[in-house]
C-alpha cells in the first residue's frame, strides 16, 4: 500500500503541494488527474524518494520513505517501476541496453538471465526482434513501450506512469491504455497513472483522484467522478476553460 499524508512541497516561492493526501490500495490503478503544472508529477516523485516533502510524509508498505537511508531507498526503488513522461531512453544505447539498465544493478542476475528478462519484458509490450535498434529508429509509441518494458523488467510490485499518453495520436494512446490494463492483469501490479487525458483515465482507472490547488479535490471510482457535482471537477473532466481564462481570450 502507498500512502501520502499531508504532503507539502515548495520550490522557492511556489507552493506546489499544499496538504496532498492519498491512499493507494494494493492491486488497484489510481489515476491522478489535474491541469498542467498542478503538481501531479511532483507528488509521485516523493514515492520513490526523488523528492522529500517539506511537511507531511509518505509510506510504501509501511516504510516511511523520507526516513529511509540511501541504501534503503535504492532497495525500495527495486520494487517500483517508473515510466517517465517522454520515456527517457538513452539515444546512444540500443533498445536491449536501455531495458537492461535497471537489471544490471541487480548483481545476482547472470548475463543470460538479464538477456532473458529483456526479451520477456519486450514481449509483454508487443515489441519483438528490436533489441538491436536505437531509440531514434522508433516511433513515439514504440519508445513509450520500451520505457514501460524497462520498468517492468525488474518485476516491480508498483508501477508509476507519468503522462503515458502525452504526445501520442488517439490510436497509439489507446494501445498504451490497453497495455497498462493488460500488465495490471498479468503482473498483478499496483499502479499510479498521472494524466490529464480523461479518455485514458476512464479506460485504465480503478479510482480517479482530482488534484487542484495542491491537494486532492475529490477521489472516487470512474462512475463517481463522471457523476461528480463538484464544479471544479466537472469543469476539468468536461474540458471547459475557467471563466477568467475565457475573458482573457476575449471570448
Amino acid at each position: 500500500m502507498i500512502r501520502l499524508v499531508n504532503v507539502h512541497k515548495s520550490f522557492g516561492t511556489k507552493h506546489v503541494l499544499r496538504g496532498f493526501s492519498l491512499d493507494v490500495s494494493e492491486g488497484e490503478t489510481m489515476v491522478v488527474i489535474g491541469g498542467s503544472g498542478t503538481g501531479k508529477s511532483v507528488a509521485i516523485k516523493h514515492i520513490v524518494g526523488l523528492l522529500d516533502p517539506d511537511e507531511g510524509t509518505v509510506f510504501v508498505d509501511g516504510q516511511e520513505v523520507p526516513k529511509l537511508s540511501r541504501n534503503e531507498v535504492y532497495e525500495l526503488r527495486a520494487h517500483i517501476g517508473y515510466v517517465f513522461q517522454f520515456a527517457a531512453l538513452f539515444d546512444s544505447l540500443t533498445v536491449a541496453q536501455n531495458v537492461a539498465m535497471g537489471l544490471k544493478k541487480q548483481t545476482h542476475l547472470t548475463s543470460g538471465e538479464v538477456k532473458s528478462r529483456v526479451s520477456e519484458a519486450l514481449a509483454l509490450v508487443d515489441l519483438l526482434n528490436i533489441e538491436d535498434r536505437y531509440p531514434a529508429e522508433l516511433s513515439g509509441g514504440m519508445r513509450k513501450r520500451v520505457g514501460i518494458a524497462r520498468a517492468i523488467a525488474r518485476k516491480p510490485k508498483y508501477m508509476l506512469y507519468d503522462e503515458p499518453t502525452t504526445g501520442l495520436d488517439p490510436v497509439t494512446a489507446s494501445v498504451i491504455d490497453q497495455l497498462m490494463i493488460r500488465l495490471r492483469e498479468r503482473l498483478s501490479v499496483t499502479s499510479i497513472v498521472i494524466t490529464h487525458d480523461m479518455k485514458s483515465a476512464y479506460a485504465v482507472g480503478s479510482r480517479i483522484a482530482m488534484l487542484h490547488e495542491g491537494r486532492i479535490r475529490q477521489v472516487g471510482t470512474v462512475e463517481e467522478i463522471q457523476q461528480s457535482t463538484d464544479p471544479i471537477v466537472r469543469q476539468f473532466i468536461e474540458g471547459r476553460p475557467a471563466p477568467d481564462a475565457t475573458q482573457m481570450l476575449g471570448v
